[in-house]
């Protein structure tokens, strides 16, 4: 009959228990082990223990009565993507370092100090562009991108993701469709937006039409601006372009930056080498609005204006959002462009 054998120390006041195991070498005695207590100074007790987990930098939850995506950075919010905008869905607000709101407020909130009721249509953060003649840009003569499905709304590895169907209508009737795939987390003391849009020419030919008006776009917090009261931005492109001469140039990013509330921010745009006609032409103004714009032709003297999309086929195009600290030397755009286009 097999025996097994306890052995127990006492741990006396002042002490810390350690999880070394001894093999029992005593005659006779099997399936039994030693605990031995090793006496060290108290302060040192826990040392081995492993840390608590650590709290999720970044978390997404998917909100359907109030039609909105919520994406937080260290437990406060960064941005919502808003499904249910009438005429739509963008991401507002979007809070940049220190907690600085980093688009305008209008028109989804009125009166702010500072700002500018004009272009009622720059709202915060979206995608849009005149198609087969119908003004989506404006957001007139019946129609609007309806959101038709949340496809996805999770944490995958570091970032939170979320993936979107969408219709764009003229009032009852389907013009097109588009997946949207957005990718939400930090960089260093940065933080980011990847949004990635595949236009579906879904239901017959598609047609972006040649036009200023459009496409990838922000409407920023005012200080941003080149020009105006508040006015406290600066704007540099990758091909060393500065101030409001950035307007209609190809470039493969655009960063506007400057003081808020006594801290500099700033906001830099990147085009994806794989986009359509890379580098990109930009509607990037001097009272806030940046966009990235391929279809501009004319107005911008480049040789890409409308594009077309054979029915039943897609075309993707992918952007990052850079939301970072300091100036654009401090923050290191080219760097951080590099980096990304390397992922």
């Amino acid at each position: 009959m097999k025996k097994t054998i306890l052995y127990f120390c006492l741990l006396l006041p002042g002490v810390a228990a350690s999880d070394e195991v001894v093999p029992n070498t005593s005659k006779g005695v099997a399936n039994s082990s030693t605990w031995i207590m090793d006496l060290a100074p108290a302060n040192n007790a826990g040392a081995n223990e492993k840390p608590a987990p650590k709290a999720e930098r970044v978390s997404i939850k998917h909100i359907p009565a109030d039609k909105i995506v919520a994406v937080s950075l260290g437990g406060k919010l960064f941005t919502e993507y808003r499904y249910g905008n009438p005429t739509k869905p963008i991401l507002y607000p979007v809070i940049g370092p220190h907690g600085i709101p980093m688009t305008r407020n209008f028109p989804m909130k009125k009166g702010v100090a500072g700002e500018e009721d004009d272009h009622p249509h720059h709202q915060s953060l979206y995608y849009v562009h005149i198609l087969n003649g119908h003004d989506f840009w404006h957001g007139r003569g019946g129609v609007r991108v309806r959101n038709d499905k949340i496809v996805k709304a999770k944490m995958v590895g570091d970032e939170a993701v979320m993936v979107s169907q969408n219709s764009w209508m003229k009032d009852k009737t389907v013009v097109c469709t588009d997946t949207t795939e957005l990718r939400f987390g930090e960089t260093g003391s940065a933080r980011y937006i990847d949004f990635k849009i595949t236009m579906h020419a879904s239901n017959g030919p598609l047609t972006f039409n040649e036009t200023k008006e459009g496409t990838m776009a922000i409407r920023t917090h005012p200080a941003l601006r080149l020009k105006g009261d508040v006015a406290k931005g600066s704007a540099i492109n990758s091909e060393g372009i500065k101030g409001k001469a950035i307007w209609s140039k190809p470039a493969k990013w655009v960063n506007y930056w400057g003081p808020i509330d006594g801290n500099t921010v700033g906001i830099a745009i990147f085009d994806h080498p794989k986009n359509p006609r890379h580098p990109t032409t930009w509607h990037a103004r001097d009272y806030g609005l940046i966009t990235a714009n391929p279809f501009g032709g004319k107005a911008f003297k480049s040789k890409h204006g409308a594009m077309k999309v054979d029915k039943g086929s897609s075309i993707t195009f992918s952007y990052r959002f850079l939301f970072h600290d300091g100036s654009h030397k401090d923050a290191g755009i080219p760097k951080q462009y590099q980096q990304w286009t390397q992922q």
